[in-house]
């Protein structure tokens, strides 16, 4: 039994083939990913520029076989600044070193980034004082750091009919750390818990400062006492050996007296 083909008859598309040919002939493909590469030189399709020279200068709007031009007389790189003005901005400018003065920035910048961590303490409403004072110290250490700390008061039974229990609680925290923290969020109940958010004075990059400084110091401290002790130390050694040095030497008792006559 015979079946009949479904194929559809090909259609050429003549607009569609001189499109991929073009494509492949520039090597540009308009639905490829986004990139942020500045052209440069060649790769610069206007035909006039509005040039401004390598410290700044406005040069005026050129030709772009004269920018080239003098690009190239000034041993620098003609690079298009801002594409899309009309017509687009370029400047004269050695791009290698433009780039890699872009990526120490950027270095740094993610070098000097910092993220804000929230830690969390939990305490109970009837908690005794040296267990108190020890969730305070914690809460200091973080402080101290640069962090946000979340405290957390957690009701068990008929603990959940005094909520002001917890609310005093957390007051008389607040009160203890003020000088390392404030109070970024309010008490408020949630559900059987009651929270509050205390945030640091000092910011994460400057307690990081701080801390690299105290480590630094301590550092300085040790060795400082190393060398104390390695010249005291030697001052002892020194001591023993002059006072060797200058006592005098014992006759011997098994020497016979007449061995000197």
């Amino acid at each position: 039994m015979a079946f009949a083909s479904k194929r559809r008859p090909f259609l050429f598309d003549e607009t569609r083939f001189q499109v991929v040919v073009a494509r492949r002939r520039t090597g540009t493909n308009p639905g490829g990913p986004i990139t942020t590469e500045l052209r440069v030189n060649d790769r610069i399709r206007a035909n006039e520029v509005r040039l401004v020279g390598p410290n700044g200068e406005q040069v005026g709007i050129v030709r772009l076989e004269d920018a080239l031009r003098l690009a190239q007389e000034s041993d620098l790189d003609l690079v298009e600044v801002a594409p899309t003005a009309r017509p687009p901005v370029c400047r004269l400018m050695d791009y290698g070193k433009f780039k890699y003065e872009a990526a120490q920035k950027a270095r740094e910048s993610r070098r000097n980034q910092t993220n804000t961590i929230i830690k969390e303490m939990k305490l109970r409403p009837k908690i005794d004082q040296h267990d108190y004072d020890t969730k305070k110290g914690h809460v200091e250490r973080f402080l101290r750091q640069g962090d946000k700390v979340k405290i957390t008061i957690m009701f068990r039974g008929r603990e959940q009919s005094r909520p002001e229990l917890g609310f005093r609680l957390l007051q008389r925290l607040a009160g203890d750390i003020e000088e390392l923290g404030f109070i970024e969020a309010a008490p408020r109940q949630d559900g059987r818990n009651m929270t509050m958010v205390v945030a640091p004075h000092k910011k994460k990059s400057e307690a990081r400062v701080e801390a690299k400084e105290a480590k630094d110091r301590k550092a300085a401290e040790r060795a400082a006492e190393r060398d104390a002790d390695a010249a005291y130390e030697k001052a002892q050694r020194d001591a023993v050996e002059q006072v060797a040095a200058k006592k005098p030497r014992k006759r011997s008792e098994n020497i016979d007296p007449d061995m000197e006559a």
